[in-house]
């Protein structure tokens, strides 16, 4: 049996996955009837979660394109979820076709749709690593990463929507810091994580949900988000709601800080 197929047989469709909910939240097509139910529950208590979801999609857009302005040419994705379009590799090579992305995630499902993170511009290049963030040692020696990016070279890791899933009895600290260190200097950290500093109330049944589900979760405040960013170099305007990272056309300026309830970052490594 390939890989692919090996995962297929692996998916889990007893219990609610995180990926999935967040397909769901997007609108997307590739979850379960569990995953619908638990992000129903979700949205029964917090209507704003797909703005959340929305939001937090452009903001990756935005700082991919920023960092590709800025002569970033590879890319880490970790926790890379269920391909929606477009994906960081067709925003990165959208503003240079050379660019080179590795994409990490440790679901099954994602597994399944990797031809599609695979499908790279004909200059560039993509590659999928079948990992957790809590295994960093398993991608930062993968063969794809070392045969598809520069390791001695600029790197932007980029942790979207993650962090949140790595409660503290994970290390998450530590964990981005072990990463980081792998990283040459000139390196971006990327980051968004969902708070209850705007909805603390809201944000303790959501996160409920999602232990009732079996998926470990935790919001993080402004100041614990900041905390991932240390000894690094932030880029304006720090750590911010993501609709006010540096917005553009297609940012809404009428979502409220309640809705979002994300704080996102990019910051340099010296």
């Amino acid at each position: 049996m390939t890989e692919l197929g090996r995962a297929a047989s692996r998916i889990d469709t007893s219990k609610p996955h995180p990926a999935r909910m967040y397909d769901y939240y997007l609108g997307g097509k590739d979850h379960y009837e569990v995953d619908q139910q638990a992000a129903e529950k979700v949205i029964e208590i917090n209507p704003g979660i797909k703005i959340c979801a929305g939001t937090n999609r452009r903001f990756m857009h935005r700082a991919t394109r920023y960092l590709a302005g800025a002569g970033v040419r590879q890319f880490l994705d970790v926790g890379t979820g269920i391909p929606t379009e477009p994906n960081l590799h067709q925003v990165a090579q959208g503003v240079d076709p050379q660019a080179r992305v590795v994409y990490a995630d440790n679901d099954p499902i994602v597994l399944t749709h990797a031809q599609a993170l695979l499908r790279s511009s004909r200059e560039g290049r993509t590659a999928y690593i079948h990992a957790d963030v809590r295994e960093p040692e398993k991608i930062f020696s993968a063969d794809e990463l070392h045969e598809t990016l520069d390791m001695s070279q600029p790197v932007a890791l980029s942790l979207n929507a993650l962090l949140h899933f790595v409660p503290d009895e994970f290390h998450a600290y530590e964990l981005v810091q072990r990463m980081v260190a792998e990283l040459a200097s000139g390196s971006y950290l990327v980051i968004s994580h969902v708070t209850s500093d705007f909805a603390p109330d809201v944000w303790a049944r959501v996160v409920d949900v999602y232990h009732r589900g079996g998926i470990p979760a935790q919001t993080r405040s402004r100041a614990e988000v900041e905390r991932f960013f240390t000894g690094l170099e932030l880029v304006e305007p720090g750590v911010e709601v993501p609709h006010r990272w540096q917005p553009d056309a297609e940012t809404d300026g009428d979502v409220t800080d309640a809705d979002v309830s994300l704080y996102a970052a990019v910051a340099r490594k010296p």
